[in-house]
């Protein structure tokens, strides 16, 4: 019963009182509470109940106003990370050591943001770029592809870096070297582009500058390597279009995988809308077929012998006579040619069909001939490990 009379009792009392009427006990020279609480710190708790409990005179409104205070700045700083993070996309360790640095100064620290990541594009431009994104741009009668390379997919993905890739491929459209010549492929790479004016318009990047200012901009906040590769413009004769595909697409304009092809023709009132259908399905053919050649006649010599080289080997290999190797070597070849050249090859859509066959049941629909002019197909990385002055034209085919 005496417990429960204590519990209806203030907290200050009870305690004040078990410490008051604790019983103590000596041994030797030392003094314990029955407790095990020391007799001075005994004092002090009642000393501390009396002063900040018993004390009509105490208030909390230093330390409320403190406590507020600090939380006040705590907030602000976070504000100042969130907004300097979006306006650089910088990573977060990054932007907030460069506001600490400027004293939480915004503007300077977005100045020392870009300084620093300038510094660090330049370091990591000898970084090997695997990644990244093939653009396409595309108006009447011409298309313009271009490979932008960073690091990691993870940067291929960032709004940023598709911005820069779409305005690149426009700024290549535009190419005035090959605006005025006849139809076919055509390479716009680093070296013509990188000087050329971009206007940019994106809330992270904009105004007037260069493509070299601009890669290395983006490189910047990006923390990454950032490349232009390569380029290439094709164009249509007249009449004729140009029709493309693109593989693993995440948005209009942009694809890891590309296909180019144009289909010319000789009545300039044939139905150019039924031509561009065929056309993106050609171009889609490409992608998945990957031809090499467009017909059997411009395969090239050592492509020819080498291929010739290894079949004989292999039909040898069975022991048969040379008349056998030399029909087993031809049978072959004919295969080879179905793989790697695009009129013999069959059609992806209707495999009941060769492309040659295609273009004959499309001659009688247009009322016109129909050919293929020029075809190139185009892959994020492919050729990187190798010397890329060797690469840039192995994967462009074009009709003599």
């Amino acid at each position: 019963m005496a417990l429960f009379k204590n519990a209806k009792r203030p907290l200050k009392i009870f305690l004040y009182n078990k410490l008051s009427t604790a019983s103590y006990h000596t041994h030797g020279n030392t003094t314990w509470a029955n407790h095990g609480t020391p007799i001075s710190m005994s004092t002090q708790i009642k000393d501390l109940f009396s002063i900040r409990y018993a004390s009509p005179k105490f208030d909390f409104s230093s330390t409320s106003r403190e406590f507020s205070d600090q939380a006040q700045a705590a907030s602000e700083q976070m504000n100042l990370i969130k907004q300097l993070r979006e306006r650089t996309s910088a990573p977060i360790k990054d932007v907030k050591l460069a506001l600490v640095d400027c004293n939480w100064n915004i503007e300077e620290a977005q100045k020392e943001l870009r300084k620093r990541g300038k510094v660090l594009a330049s370091k990591r431009s000898s970084q090997t770029a695997t990644e990244g994104l093939l653009a396409l741009a595309q108006n009447e009668g011409k298309a313009a592809v271009i490979e932008l390379n960073c690091e990691t997919d993870f940067v291929a993905r960032n709004e940023i870096f598709q911005y820069l890739a779409l305005s690149l491929a426009k700024q290549a459209l535009l190419a005035e070297n090959v605006s005025q010549q006849a139809s076919g492929v055509y390479p716009v790479g680093p070296e013509y582009l990188e000087g050329l004016q971009l206007n940019l318009d994106h809330p992270k990047i904009s105004g007037e500058t260069t493509v070299q200012n601009a890669i290395t901009e983006v490189a910047a906040i990006m923390g990454e390597n950032v490349k232009l590769r390569r380029g290439f413009v094709m164009s249509a004769s007249v009449p004729g279009v140009v029709s493309t595909y693109l593989h693993t697409s995440p948005q209009p304009g942009l694809g890891r995988i590309a296909g180019l092809l144009s289909l010319e023709v000789e009545d300039e009132k044939c139905q150019l809308d039924l031509l561009q259908r065929v056309g993106s399905e050609l171009a889609m053919h490409v992608v998945a077929a990957k031809p090499l050649f467009l017909t059997k006649e411009l395969v090239s010599s050592d492509a020819l012998e080498n291929e010739r080289e290894v079949l004989k080997s292999q039909a040898e290999s069975t022991g048969k006579s040379q008349m056998a190797v030399e029909k087993m070597v031809e049978g072959r070849l004919r295969k080879y040619y179905e793989e790697v050249v695009l009129m013999e090859q069959k059609f992806i859509v209707n495999d009941t069909l060769h492309i040659k066959t295609l273009l004959d049941n499309l001659f009688k629909e247009v009322g016109s001939p129909v050919k293929i002019g020029n075809f190139f197909r185009m892959e994020v990385g492919e050729g990187i490990q190798r010397l890329e002055a060797a690469s840039s034209d192995e994967h462009v085919a074009q009709a003599a």
